[in-house]
């Protein structure tokens, strides 16, 4: 008996196919999200990209656990659960957000505080079972602290107000990014939010300069604040991260814990290598 393992973002899908401990499958699709796309959608993908490489392990499978981008209510749960139906037939599937996948990533079992530090951000208090408390991501406007959108967006309103040094200015310029630009792809192109985390390439080759490093502990600082200080005795728990900004930028992470007074545990960049342990 094996068991499928589908890690969504709305970019891409890693799908994971295990028995015994043992990785049999991994193959990638287009990513999912049910507040963009229908059941009917997710079922077409997978049908077309996902189950001809897939077909001679088909009959071996007997769970499949996704975990998603937008799987946060019951309404959008039953989008993708009726998408993989559709696809797998009465195959006992398992859909959660990808918080929990995060959680369980992280902690496997244990209690603590899974934080996600990519693109955008979020954080929840796990009790080694299921997320008990989650404050709400509200997006790159209202929230995403300490991610590589705010720190994107941060580097530019210093830029904007004429805070950055020189040398960073110069090298933002002749990099390509000017008001007009930036403005455009801010407020009349797509994924906003994408745009300003890709900043952050730009700006990890200056990493050793002080006011990037500055600006990325205001970030993490902001995070603390507005996310991990309000779960309960979190200052008692394992502050775990998963996602690419926590990864790369452990050090100016786990500085900033340990001047806010919290305790860094597990770091990793993608959740999918915890949940193959967690669901072997």
């Amino acid at each position: 008996m094996s068991t499928l393992i589908a890690d969504s973002g709305s970019t891409k899908t890693d799908w994971v196919l295990i028995k015994d401990k043992n990785i049999i499958f991994q193959y990638q699709t287009i990513g999912f999200n049910p507040y963009f796309q229908s059941s009917e959608d997710i079922y077409n993908e997978i049908k077309d990209m996902l189950i001809p490489v897939l077909q001679d392990q088909l009959f071996d499978i007997r769970h499949i656990a996704y975990y998603g981008a937008g799987c946060s209510t019951p309404n959008k749960v039953q989008v993708v659960k009726q998408g993989l139906y559709l696809a797998f037939g009465n195959i006992l599937s398992e859909v959660n957000h990808d918080l929990l996948a995060s959680a369980r990533a992280l902690f496997g079992k244990e209690k603590g505080i899974a934080c996600i530090l990519g693109t955008g951000s979020n954080s929840c208090l796990y009790d080694g079972e299921s997320v008990v408390e989650n404050i709400p991501s509200v997006g790159y406007l209202f929230g995403d602290h300490g991610s590589g959108a705010t720190i994107g967006r941060t580097f530019v309103q210093r830029y904007f107000d004429g805070e950055l040094p020189p040398h960073l200015v110069a090298a933002f310029e002749k990099a390509g990014y000017h008001r007009e630009i930036i403005l455009e792809n801010v407020y009349k192109k797509p994924m906003p939010s994408k745009y300003l985390a890709s900043i952050v390439t730009f700006m990890s080759a200056y990493n050793n300069d002080s006011c990037i490093k500055d600006i990325i502990r205001d970030c993490f600082r902001e995070f603390f604040k507005a996310q991990v200080s309000k779960y309960t005795n979190a200052k008692e728990l394992s502050v775990n991260s998963v996602g690419s900004i926590g990864y790369h930028y452990r050090e100016l992470l786990e500085d900033v814990a340990k001047e806010q007074g919290y305790t860094i545990g597990n770091i990793i960049k993608s959740p999918m290598e915890g949940l193959i342990r967690y669901h072997s």
